[in-house]
């Protein structure tokens, strides 16, 4: 993957950085050693890696605000990092770059349970903002597989969904509000604590910046009553294109489960190694889940039951209790790190209309023989959020090339038959360069004008999003 060729100017002139940092942070503020950078030379997309000029860790607003003054002034690029958890490069480093990480950003500012929100600072993970309502009866919806570990800011920067985003939407459905700070430090809020604010639409384009835009300090969230209960059901079948054809059935028939999600095969073997969690011995997997009463519940999974045995399942079996419906999601929620066991892996996020979802799982089946490589499906298949998984040898000489120019054509195809190429992942460094198969060049422009008003002179996560020739054209015209 190839990156920018570093500024030798602001790399000769790193000492001055830090002392200014260091006088605005403090010590335990700033890293600047070669050693201890490695920490951030990446993040989940390991493939790739890039020392940073320095990383800092402020611990409010205030200090985000100041760092980024003292680049501005300087011309140092900035890099956003939440947790480190992206999977598409969004957090990946440039060598004349700071890393900014918000991970000391992890306060609960308010919660407002007569109005239905919260508000955090963004280096909380995801799955603490649920564990700071869920006595209380409420919960976070959005629940991307990484929550354990992952931070609201990237979450935003991203526009994390999850495997309940089919009846909850993703971040984007549930933020409200933010606190920003902009490329030369200046501090903004943008939308609150009420349902929409007026005038332009500014959260909206916030909302999956992918860090191009500022630093997002503090947000506030939409927070849900827990429904009254929740039950999953399992159905096995003989083959990807009829589980893919089951699931579209589902939605055309106008149910909305909380969640439909798929796995096929090699990832219903690879998690039953690692989490033996009781799956079916069959060619894919649905794992479905409804909510609310005991009766809403029943109707809704006697109808969903229907509509499978006209698909000829393998196996249906549908949770009776709290501790199977935990075994049923078991190996859910083991996917990635059970694949992970089976080698080094790309994981993709392209998403396609839930009508195609038979003919897409087919060509990358095919696509798979084509180039040599296994590929695990695992995805979010109400939404049409697929999460390919491809399996390749980083230590074989041209593997992760095969790699790459397998996972560039199953997302074309997704773009070809009416998706997009990226669900929730975001385009980071991996998609950038295949966004000219979704965007025209005037497509492009219109968005890069965007970030012209933003970040005037590009210093914001540099590389990532947009071609690289087209931006480092844009930056050299500033």
């Amino acid at each position: 993957m190839e990156m920018p060729v570093p500024n030798d100017q602001i790399l000769s002139r790193k000492p001055e950085l830090v002392a200014k940092l260091l006088k605005a942070l403090g010590r335990d503020g700033v890293i600047d050693a070669p050693e201890e950078l490695k920490a951030y030379e990446c993040d989940a997309l390991s493939a790739y890696r890039c020392p940073p000029l320095a990383a800092v860790l402020p611990r409010s607003t205030q200090e985000v605000s100041d760092i980024m003054r003292i680049c501005s002034q300087m011309g140092v690029p900035v890099v956003p990092r939440g947790a480190g958890t992206s999977l598409a490069g969004g957090s990946m480093p440039t060598a004349d770059s700071v890393i900014l990480g918000v991970a000391r950003l992890r306060d609960v500012l308010s919660v407002d349970y007569p109005n239905r929100v919260i508000k955090v600072q963004t280096g909380i993970t995801n799955l603490a903002v649920t564990g700071e309502v869920e006595s209380d009866g409420f919960f976070y919806a959005p629940d991307p597989s990484s929550q354990l570990a992952c931070a609201i800011a990237g979450n935003i920067a991203m526009n994390s969904g999850g495997a309940h985003c089919l009846k909850y939407g993703v971040t984007t459905n549930n933020l409200l509000g933010v606190k920003m700070v902009l490329a030369d430090g200046e501090i903004v809020e943008v939308g609150g604590e009420h349902m929409d604010a007026g005038g332009l639409d500014l959260l909206g384009v916030i909302c999956g910046s992918e860090g191009q835009l500022g630093i997002v300090t503090e947000a506030t969230l939409r927070i849900l009553p827990k429904p009254e209960g929740a039950r999953p059901v399992l159905m096995g079948f003989d083959s990807n294109e009829v589980a893919g054809a089951c699931v579209s059935d589902i939605i055309k028939s106008g149910l909305i489960p909380v969640a439909i999600e798929f796995m096929d095969r090699p990832c219903i073997v690879a998690t039953e190694e690692f989490a033996k969690a009781g799956y079916p011995d069959c060619e894919a997997l649905l794992i479905i889940e409804v909510e609310g009463s005991e009766d809403e519940i029943n109707n809704q999974l006697t109808r969903i039951v229907a509509i499978a045995k006209q698909h000829n399942p393998v196996e249906i079996r549908e949770s009776k209790s709290e501790a199977e419906s935990a075994r049923i999601w078991l190996g859910r929620k083991s996917a990635f790190g059970a694949m992970g066991q089976m080698g080094d892996y790309m994981c993709l996020d392209g998403t396609i209309p839930v009508g195609e979802l038979p003919y897409v799982l087919k060509r990358i089946s095919e696509l798979s023989k084509d180039y040599g490589l296994a590929v695990g499906n695992v995805f979010h298949a109400g939404d049409g959020n697929m999460h390919p998984l491809i399996i390749y040898n980083a230590d074989k000489e041209g593997d992760l090339e095969k790699c790459e120019a397998l996972g560039a054509d199953i997302l074309r195809l997704c773009v070809d038959v009416g998706g997009c190429l990226t669900g929730e992942h975001g385009v980071g460094i991996e998609k950038r360069d295949l966004m000219l198969h979704q965007y025209g060049a005037d497509d492009l422009d219109v968005q890069m004008r965007v970030k012209d008003v933003f970040d005037p002179k590009w210093l914001l996560n540099p590389a990532k999003v947009f071609p690289l020739s087209v931006s480092e054209t844009r930056r050299g015209q500033l």
